[in-house]
């Protein structure tokens, strides 16, 4: 197992994640690549840009994404593994399904936040979609 995409969200659960993911390269000598995959921009889902503080508000958020999974990536490297950071924009589990291929992904680690039912049928779960598209072995590690 040569490399481990770890998917991570901000949800305040990235550390169990990425815990899981140092015991299992640790044991396998695999590269870890950390990724968020951040909304698309709105014009590419159809909608105007907006005004220029909308876009400012925009490119902050995702500067700020991308200085946390730098900050992940620096960590694990520090504790001698082989860690590189990933942020994309684009469709959730498209972006991760096409980057596993890409990048020659051994195992898929992906959270499971337990949500309502009504939660689950409007947006359903990132996780479970992960599992039904993937031929890569995908690793669901409980959240909750």
């Amino acid at each position: 197992m040569k490399n481990i995409l770890v998917t991570i969200d901000f949800d305040g659960n990235e550390q169990i994640l990425l815990d899981k993911a140092t015991e299992l390269a640790e044991k396998f000598q695999s590269k870890i690549w950390v990724l968020h995959i951040a909304a698309p921009n709105p014009d590419f889902v159809g909608y105007e840009v907006g005004p220029q503080h909308e876009r400012d508000l925009r490119a902050n958020e995702l500067w700020d994404e991308h200085k946390k999974i730098q900050q992940y990536s620096a960590a694990l490297k520090e504790n001698g593994l082989n860690a590189e950071a990933l942020l994309i924009q684009g469709a959730t589990v498209k972006t991760i399904m096409e980057k596993a291929n890409s990048l020659n992904i051994n195992l898929i680690i992906a959270g499971y936040n337990d949500h309502s039912f009504l939660y689950n049928a409007i947006i359903g779960s990132v996780s479970k979609q992960i599992i039904q598209e993937s031929k890569i072995p995908v690793l669901i590690v409980p959240l909750s």
